[in-house]
């Protein structure tokens, strides 16, 4: 073994995975869970009286298996998860048994729980940025453990931490060790977390939506890498995740939680491809499924022949924009590209974080200046032009951003958030903008009493139709969506993207869709544009880009997307494994 104290507590019959060198211990089969909750049941106390979370759940995870938790925001999942690592707050109230390892965990104390987390449980958070101590180095953190459980000190650590990081497969994991995590990419952060959990070879990983923060190909990489450490390593995982494709491509067993309770339980075959509840065929309903296009959601088939193209409502040409860099030459983060935007027509922005999608919406808005190139809004170069011109345009141009709860004034009324841009534009009288105010909510589907109650006494999804009540307030002929329903749950995601549609059918506005969703985009978009670093890598028909893409890079992206079917996703997973090969990729199992 490379390090210096060996975990005395460690199961006797176990082996050694190998990279090069011994550091991780292989767990014995066991037919004994290594978690287990038994009528686990959480209240918490509050000003306003006790919230029933968790309502006598019954789950158990053993050696080698994937048990998944899937559920809508507040159903339950991360409760039931931080029970079993005793993170819960002081206001919580818990009752049952919960199993970790064979320990009873409900009764133990710090220094119990101090022993447990990381050598017996250990958990991969859904943001690495905050799961990570951002003023330590990346050995730091993951020694810390090592020595905490007395499995490594000093340079024997330190060399642990290095073979860790490359079996999560970190490139040159020598320099990596030095760095701080704000010196790495997301993907490369997360897999940093699953090196910290893994480190101390614990039995049981509850991993939280470990893949919500990375691109559709990170994912990919991410779940590879997973699937292969619960194989070679023989640990359980408890997967908590609201994705069904993650789900199809991750799981052995499903439970679905709705409230506190468990509806439905089986394996992921049982439960995706033969759900018998109806709140898990509501959540299935509402997935978009890549390849089936509009027909899923019972909207109407685009028929891209009646659009004219010629006329153009955006015509960016050309377009550089660029960032300065102290003492460095300018990063260019839009590098010449080219589209155009028809009249009642939805054009679908695609590509992995940092490939330009957001600066390019910036940019059309005139938030972010352009270094060259055209952005022509009915034949109106907005690039070099002055405030005040810019401002008239500003008028036919509505914006629906990401996080709905950031972009709306929390001092704000929702009848004045939605009001602003008829304030700002001064059209109408106080009495027609609220007026107008009342038909937009009407038209989002929300009730009029909405109008007196502010942001965070709504729903995510109320609050993200209110900004698009507010983006449709001046009946623009262009709206900008930059990843509209990315932070939102699949079923309210589903809701959205038909009320969307419905008013873009209705109001005939021009769309330009931002996402790195390729379902949702082949839900929406009568064209798509593909970028990767800055460029136009494909861009077409959605049927011809999405169903039968030509280049690498789109077809990389194509292949990393899961769909939530079990037996189609593990067919897609092998080709996409293929495609790689011919690729030129490496993409044998982790050598552990």
């Amino acid at each position: 073994m490379i390090f210096g104290k060996k975990n005395t507590e460690a199961p006797k019959e176990t082996t050694t995975a190998q990279n090069g060198t011994d550091i991780v211990e292989v767990h014995e089969k066991t037919d004994s869970p290594v978690l287990a909750f038994n009528e686990l049941d959480v209240q918490f106390g509050t000003e306003f009286g006790r919230v029933h979370a968790v309502r006598g759940v019954d789950i158990d995870i053993h050696p080698g298996e994937v048990v998944a938790l899937v559920g809508e925001s507040g159903s339950g999942k991360s409760v039931t998860s931080m029970s079993a690592l005793g993170l819960l707050p002081s206001n919580a109230k818990v009752d049952g048994v919960i199993d970790v390892a064979g320990h009873k965990v409900r009764s133990m104390s710090s220094r119990g729980w101090r022993n447990l987390r990381g050598k017996d449980i250990a958990m991969v958070f859904q943001e690495p940025m905050t799961a990570l101590n951002p003023v330590l180095t990346i050995g730091l953190q993951i020694t810390e453990a090592l020595e905490l459980h007395g499995i490594a000190y000093g340079t024997a650590a330190t060399k642990r931490a290095i073979e860790l990081l490359r079996m999560v497969g970190i490139d040159n994991p020598e320099a990596r060790v030095e760095q701080y995590p704000h010196e790495l990419s997301g993907g490369q952060r997360q897999r940093v977390v699953i090196a910290i959990a893994i480190s101390c070879n614990p039995k049981v990983i509850v991993a939280d939506e470990p893949t919500t923060a990375l691109d559709v190909t990170v994912q990919a990489d991410i779940l590879d890498l997973l699937r292969s450490l619960k194989d070679k390593l023989n640990t359980g995982i408890l997967l908590i995740t609201h994705s069904m494709g993650v789900v199809a491509d991750m799981a052995d067993r499903v439970h679905v939680m709705f409230r506190g309770n468990i509806v439905e339980s089986g394996s992921v075959v049982e439960v995706l491809n033969h759900a018998k509840h109806p709140y898990t065929k509501r959540l299935l309903d509402a997935v978009p499924h890549l390849g089936q296009g509009r027909a899923q959601f019972g909207l109407t088939e685009m028929d891209t022949k009646t659009l004219d193209l010629s006329k153009t409502v955006l015509d960016v040409r050309d377009l550089v924009v660029e960032y300065d860099v102290w003492g460095k030459e300018p990063f260019r983060a839009v590098n010449n590209v080219s589209f155009n935007l028809a009249e009642r027509e939805i054009v679908g922005l695609v590509g992995e974080s940092g490939s330009g999608k957001s600066t390019i919406g910036k940019c059309i808005l005139g938030l972010q200046p352009a270094a060259d190139g055209e952005v022509r809004i009915f034949g109106d170069n907005m690039v070099g032009m002055d405030k005040k011109a810019v401002t008239k345009i500003r008028k036919d141009i509505g914006v629906i951003f990401q996080d709905p709860a950031a972009s709306l004034n929390p001092r704000f009324p929702v009848g004045d958030c939605i009001a602003e841009p008829l304030v700002v534009h001064k059209v109408g009288t106080k009495k027609e903008q609220r007026q107008r105010v009342y038909e937009l909510l009407d038209a989002v589907q929300l009730p009029r009493s909405t109008y007196n109650r502010f942001p965070h006494e709504l729903s995510g999804g109320q609050r993200q139709r209110v900004c698009i009540a507010r983006a449709l307030a001046l009946n623009p002929s262009l709206l900008i969506a930059d990843e509209p329903t990315s932070a939102l749950d699949v079923s309210v995601q589903a809701t959205v993207l038909k009320m969307l549609a419905d008013l873009q059918s209705d109001f005939g506005f021009a769309c330009l869709f931002i996402s790195h969703d390729l379902a949702v985009v082949d839900l929406m978009a009568h064209r798509v544009v593909v970028l990767q670093h800055g460029k136009v890598v494909e861009q077409g028909l959605c049927a011809d880009v999405l169903h039968d893409p030509k280049e690498e890079y789109t077809k990389r992206l194509i292949a990393a997307a899961p769909v939530p079917e079990p037996i189609e996703q593990k067919r897609r997973r092998e080709e996409r494994h293929e495609l790689l090969r011919e690729f030129g990729d490496d993409v044998s199992e982790l050598k552990i």
